[in-house]
This record gives C-alpha cells, sequence and structure tokens, in this order.
C-alpha cells in the first residue's frame, strides 16, 4: 500500500469517528433541531467529494456552552452517548500518541504537529480535512483551546506538559473513564430541585444552577488528595458574614502544633486565640507543643480579612463538618491544580453566589450584603427556604450540546490507576 493510499484509509476512517461524534451530538439535541441535523447528515453522506464545499463547523465539537449545567436529568442520557461515541474510537484503533516537545504554539512547524492534528480529529476537535501537516496554524490553535476547555485546563491554544499528558491518555482509558461514571450518574437522584448549587469536585467548580440554566460559575478550590472534600447531599441553610473560624481538631493535630514548634508567634500573628473546655482563654505559652496537648483546646479564628473562611461561609449541614466559604488566598483560584483545602470548598467571587442565595431573603439586597461585610460585624442571614447543594465526584460526562468533557481523577477513585489521575504541568 503506498503511502498516498494508507492516507485516504486514515482519512475516511477519521471522517467515519467524525459522523459518529455529531450522530451523538444530534440525538442530544431537541427534536426540532434533531430534524435539520440529521438532514445534514443524509446530505454529507451522499456526497462524495466533500472539498471545499465541506461544513467544518458540522463536524468540529464546539466550546461547551456557559448556560448549561454540568450535570443535569439529562446527563445520563449524553453521556450513555457519548460511551457510544468512544467505543466507535476504539474500534477505528483510537488515536495516536503525540510526542511531547518543550511546547507547540501558533506558528510554530514541528514533526509532532502532523500527530497533534491527528489526535485532535480523532475526537472531533478538529476538522479531518483542516490539513495534515507539521505546521501549528489557526485551525489547529482553535482546536486545542476546545480540548483544553473540554479538559478543564487553562484555555489558552499553547501545548504544554499539562496539555501533552492529557492528550497522550488513550482511548480505553477514556472509555473506561466514562463507563465508571455512567454508573455514578446513575445512582444520582434525577429531582435536583428548580435551584440548586453543584459542586464538581474533580473539576474544583461551582454552579449555580436555576430552571436547568447554569446562571453563574465560580472557581473553586477543594480538598487535597490526602484529605479530600466528601461527597454530599444538603442544603444551604444560613449564611455566616464574618465568620469566626473554630479549627478542626484534624487541623489542629496536622498543622497547628506543627506550625507553633517552627514559630511560637504563629497564633497571635495570625489572630487565633485559645479556648480551654470551661471557656477561659489560654495564652500559647500554657501549652505543650512538643506533645498532642493542643487537641483538648478550641481554637478560633476572629473575623476579618486574615481570616481562613475569608468574610462569608455558607452553613451547609453535614456529618464532615465542612463549608464553603470565602477565602484570603485569591491566588489559588489561577491555578490548573486546585486541590489543596482540608476538605472544605473555597468559592471565587463568593459574593455573587451569596446574593442569589439570598435573593427571596427580605432585605439582604446586594448593597446590604457589601455594607455587612464591609461592616466586619458578625451577621447571620437564615434563608427562607434552604438550597440544595450537591458535592459530587464526575470525572466524565457529556452534556446535552454533545460535549464530552473529562477531569483528572485527583482522589483516584476511577479504578484506573495513575493515568488519569492529577499531574501537575
Amino acid at each position: 500500500m503506498t503511502n498516498h493510499e494508507k492516507f485516504c484509509l486514515d482519512r475516511r476512517a477519521l471522517v467515519s469517528r467524525l459522523g459518529l461524534a455529531l450522530g451523538a451530538a444530534a440525538l442530544a439535541r431537541p427534536a426540532s433541531a434533531q430534524d435539520a441535523t440529521l438532514q445534514a447528515l443524509i446530505d454529507q453522506s451522499q456526497k462524495r467529494d466533500l472539498g471545499q464545499e465541506f461544513d467544518s463547523a458540522s463536524r468540529t465539537i464546539h466550546m461547551p456552552k456557559a448556560s448549561l449545567p454540568t450535570l443535569s436529568p439529562s446527563t445520563v442520557d449524553t453521556t450513555e452517548q457519548a460511551i457510544g461515541l468512544y467505543e466507535g474510537i476504539a474500534a477505528h484503533g483510537g488515536w495516536p500518541t503525540v510526542p511531547p516537545t518543550d511546547r507547540l504554539r501558533l506558528g510554530n512547524r514541528h514533526p509532532s504537529v502532523i500527530a497533534l492534528r491527528q489526535r485532535l480529529s480523532a475526537t472531533g476537535d478538529l476538522d479531518a480535512h483542516a490539513g495534515d501537516g507539521d505546521i501549528f496554524d489557526s485551525y489547529v490553535e482553535a482546536a486545542v483551546r476546545r480540548f483544553q476547555a473540554r479538559h478543564g485546563i487553562s484555555i489558552d491554544g499553547i501545548v504544554r506538559q499539562e496539555t501533552f499528558d492529557r492528550l497522550n491518555i488513550s482511548c480505553d482509558v477514556r472509555l473506561a473513564q466514562l463507563r465508571t461514571n455512567l454508573a455514578r450518574l446513575r445512582g444520582m437522584k434525577t429531582d435536583l430541585g428548580e435551584r440548586y448549587v453543584m459542586c464538581n469536585l474533580p473539576a474544583a467548580r461551582v454552579e449555580a444552577v436555576e430552571q436547568g440554566v447554569a446562571v453563574s460559575r465560580h472557581t473553586a478550590v477543594v480538598g487535597k488528595p490526602d484529605r479530600p472534600s466528601p461527597e454530599l447531599d444538603t442544603h444551604v441553610v444560613e449564611v455566616n458574614f464574618n465568620p469566626y473560624w473554630t479549627v478542626p481538631v484534624s487541623i489542629v493535630r496536622r498543622d497547628l502544633i506543627p506550625l507553633m514548634q517552627k514559630d511560637p508567634n504563629y497564633l497571635t500573628n495570625e489572630h487565633i486565640h485559645i479556648y480551654d473546655p470551661h471557656g477561659n482563654e489560654l495564652a500559647p505559652a500554657q501549652i505543650d507543643w512538643n506533645s498532642n496537648e493542643a487537641v483538648n483546646y478550641r481554637f478560633r479564628q476572629d473575623p476579618g480579612d486574615f481570616n481562613a473562611l475569608g468574610n462569608l461561609r455558607l452553613n451547609i449541614p453535614n456529618k464532615d463538618g465542612v463549608y464553603m466559604h470565602d477565602t484570603p488566598e485569591k491566588a489559588l483560584f489561577g491555578e490548573d491544580m486546585r486541590f489543596d483545602s482540608s476538605g472544605c470548598v473555597r468559592v471565587q467571587n463568593v459574593r455573587e453566589l451569596v446574593a442569589w442565595l439570598l435573593r427571596d431573603t427580605p432585605g439582604w439586597t446586594r448593597d446590604k450584603i457589601d455594607a455587612t461585610i464591609k461592616s466586619g460585624e458578625r451577621v447571620d442571614a437564615r434563608l427562607i427556604k434552604p438550597v440544595p447543594v450537591y458535592w459530587v465526584y464526575i470525572t466524565a460526562w457529556a452534556t446535552p450540546d454533545g460535549v464530552v468533557q473529562f477531569r483528572d481523577d485527583i482522589y483516584n477513585r476511577d479504578g484506573l490507576g495513575n493515568q488519569t489521575a492529577a499531574v501537575k504541568g
């Protein structure tokens, strides 16, 4: 077989895979949209020479729609369709490995770009007819951006180590990941409520959802791999303004004692007070920090910008004693790997989420919220109607727009080893 013949066969295989992708997207759309899409599929299948008339947009994955919630009653169906799509890709041999290099970006010429094009075409991020050369052009850049969006990493169109790592996870592993998560999705409740807050832990993302629309999205920081955030099904019952932080015993043992051993002024500098079981305040010097004596006392941090909970805490009753809250460490929200807490969920732009939660609570306008935070006063605002909150662990799913998304298996719960575990780029 000549190289030309092999290329033609490979090209037809890629087009076949992308046809499967479009079919899955079509099935996920409303009936009125399905008719037009199916007719387009029929028309395209009758063409022998796609040439310049080929509609590249119809065969290319679009960026995920901001209005679509991560999880909804239709997620099981759309994820089942995604499994069919990836089974088709696997049946055609999966996708090639992209040889890593320092980085690839717009304008580069490099042998790895050839494999990159094939890899992106296999999953529909790049139109199969966008060329096969070694130049990283604008089509490849747009495809890389789509790929990065689907995998929850920085969307800049530049292929660095973190993008190479995800490009080179095999189709078989991704298919297994989808199947594992389909079982999780089937086990979730179907009636999430008209208004709810969803935190997908592997995505480190919070959504406020109303009437099936994600009205706001918030970057989050969730639990470290050795201190994972739990899965929860609870409610927001109250918003605490300018809260105290009572340090959990686990953090006293694992963090405060070692910190005090290194710096005897740590508690004083952080405005943390110590109380005995009778409520009497103790001085740090009264405790033997070379032992575990400190776990017998209560540690409470004053309200303020320095407080570990920031200016706002969402009270979500649960057996694990975790919260959703603000944070003084805003820089963490800019990281791809946002797994840095001791189990709680820190929420970026939490004021917007609070305003949405308190919308139906009399007197709590946005101006009142801002003024209360600025005052530094300890205030609790009880919601008129508690809002459901779900913390879930979903690393692979598909949304109704046909976009298949993956996240790193940060807590190694997919049973697939280190291939989908989080890696730092």
